[in-house]
Parts: structure tokens; sequence; C-alpha cells
């Protein structure tokens, strides 16, 4: 009989200790996902390389390793405000702190010590592989006409492979997200303002017509292979992103001088109109680099890589959600 690629479960647990298997359950732990990748065993091997009395190659020796893992989840707040979503955990685990204001909005914002991580079961028709002390990174994309996504990429140590039938899952927790588009999302603004500990809204700032907004959260993981002591650790964070705007002439002259000065803005965007599932993402020290001309269609459009960075450290990005 073959197996089959759609027969998976994933799921996640925040690990109490690092690398301690925290026992997920397809009850209370499956995630929804689309657009996965599996690599069950990243090896530094090693060639014996040995020089014998006729040609030929050697084995290699299997040395430190690691697995690896990759899936989109789908961007939409809890359904009730102040109420973590199900894909929380997994911002946790990519160097992201779950603030919840109870009854309001739930923020993950950036941090720089103190990282947590989870362990991922990972069910492949018949297969168990196990994932420990995983953390990782991500990337956001808002673009019209397509649903929001958050696209993750994990490392784990290697906590075995056993086979296995797939649990049983319980996925209610998930909510169905609204496409970008003109009737469920706001335009990217540039030049707002935020406050954190209010309902969110971004307040002033000039709106764009745009195809939506991207952005690499950019989190450094890495696998370091240590005596006694594996793990997967976070070493970094530079985060980046893209627009693509509809300019007139003298804004695109304006834009330009904006980007030759070095000169700093806010970029922020709301996408929702369910009460509970909406999502705001907010970045307030941004540089515009690299303009392009993009065509849509025969029509001009501006594009613009960004660069997001602090103001006092760990606030260079945020999302606000379950609002």
């Amino acid at each position: 009989m073959p197996r089959l690629i759609r027969k998976t479960a994933i799921l996640a647990k925040i690990e109490a200790t690092y690398a301690v298997d925290a026992a997920p359950t397809g009850a209370a732990n499956a995630l929804v996902v689309s657009n996965l990748s599996i690599n069950p065993l990243n090896a530094q091997n090693v060639s014996r390389d040995i020089i014998r009395a006729y040609l030929g190659g050697s084995e290699q020796l299997v040395g430190t390793g690691y697995m690896e893992g990759g899936f989109d989840v789908e961007l939409v707040g809890s359904g009730t405000a102040g109420t973590a979503p199900a894909w929380g955990a997994l911002m946790r685990a990519i160097g992201f702190a779950e603030v919840i204001t109870a009854s309001t909005r739930v923020d993950y914002v950036p941090v720089s010590t103190n990282f947590e991580s989870v362990t991922i079961y990972w069910y492949d028709d018949g297969v168990l592989h196990k994932l420990l002390g995983a953390r990782g990174s991500a990337s956001l994309k808002m673009s019209v006409g397509e649903k929001p996504v958050l696209s993750f990429k994990f490392l784990g140590l290697d906590g075995g492979t056993t086979a296995v039938g797939l649990p049983a899952t319980t996925l209610t927790a998930w909510r169905v997200p609204q496409i970008i588009n003109e009737a469920n999302s706001g335009d990217v603004i540039l030049g707002a303002t935020h406050a954190t500990a209010t309902a969110p809204v971004l307040a002033a700032g000039t709106p764009y017509i745009s195809q939506g907004l991207t952005v690499d959260l950019g989190v450094t993981s890495q696998f370091m292979p240590m005596l006694g002591g594996e793990s997967i650790d976070i070493t970094d964070r530079k985060v980046t992103g893209a627009i693509k705007l509809d300019l007139t002439a003298a804004q695109e002259v304006a834009f330009l001088a904006a980007v030759k000065a070095g000169t700093l803005t806010s970029v922020g965007m709301t996408h929702g109109t369910v009460a509970g599932d909406k999502v705001l993402v907010w970045a307030p020290n941004v540089q515009r680099v690299e303009p392009t001309k993009e065509d849509l269609n025969g029509k001009r459009l501006c594009g613009y890589k960004l660069n997001i960075n602090p103001l006092v450290g760990d606030d260079e990005f945020r999302i606000v959600t379950s609002f």
C-alpha cells in the first residue's frame, strides 16, 4: 500500500526543559499546515578516504546531525480577544515573546534572551519523527489575492524515529483566515504610530495603494554540536521586508529622496474584519532601500526592500492578533 504525503500530522508543544520531550498530543497540540518539507537527518558525514592499492571510494562515517522541518500556517487570530492563537507556540520557539492583554489583544514581540523551544512530533503516514529542542525562523506574507501565512523553518535535535500510526487530532482551535483583498484588508501605512497598551490601531500616517507586505523575521537558529550538550541556539536576528506601491510621480520622487537620505519611517498593516481574528503588523523603524521599477499588467509600481531595525531593543517588529 502506498504511503501518502497528505496523511501527515504535526504536533508542537512548548518544552518546560530544553530538549526534554514535551509529549505533544493530537488533542491539544495539532497544527493546521500546508507546504510541507522535512529532512529527517542532516548529518555532517566524514569520509574515511582510505588509500589502498586500487581505485575506489571509502564509506562515510555518520557524523553529528540534526533534523529539519518546514511548513506554513495561516495567519489568523484565535477568534477571542486576548486569547492566544493556535500558532502561538511556534512564535515562542523562534525568539518571540507572547504578551497577552486579557480580553483585548495578544502581541508577539522579539526577545534577545531566555529563548523557548518546542518538541515537534511529525507523523508521516506510518513514521513518527521527533524533533526535540526545536527552534527556527519564519517569514510572513500578506500579499493581495492570497491567504495570509507564516512560513516556519525549524531545526531540532534527533529525538528518534519509530513506525507508528497517525494520531487522532483536534483542530477546532484553528480559525479560517480571510483572503488579503480590498474588502478584508487595510492599506499599507507609512509614518503611523501604534499604542501597544490599548486596542490595536494604526494612528495617522499615510496609506498607500499596494500589493501588500512581506517580512522575513531573519532569526538565525543553528545546530551546536557539543559533547554533552547538543542544542539548537538562536544567535542573531535581522528582520527585513518588501513592499510594492502604486505611487504618483511626485510620491516616487519623494520616496527616492528618502532612500538616498536614509530616512526612517514606520510601516504597518491591519488585516481582517472578524472580531477576534484580526491581525496587525507593525515596524516602527524602517529604512527603505534598493528601489525597483515593477510591472503589474502594464501598470507601473515602485518596489522597495525594507531594513527593519530596533529603536531601543527588541521592538523592531510586532505581530498583534486576537482583537
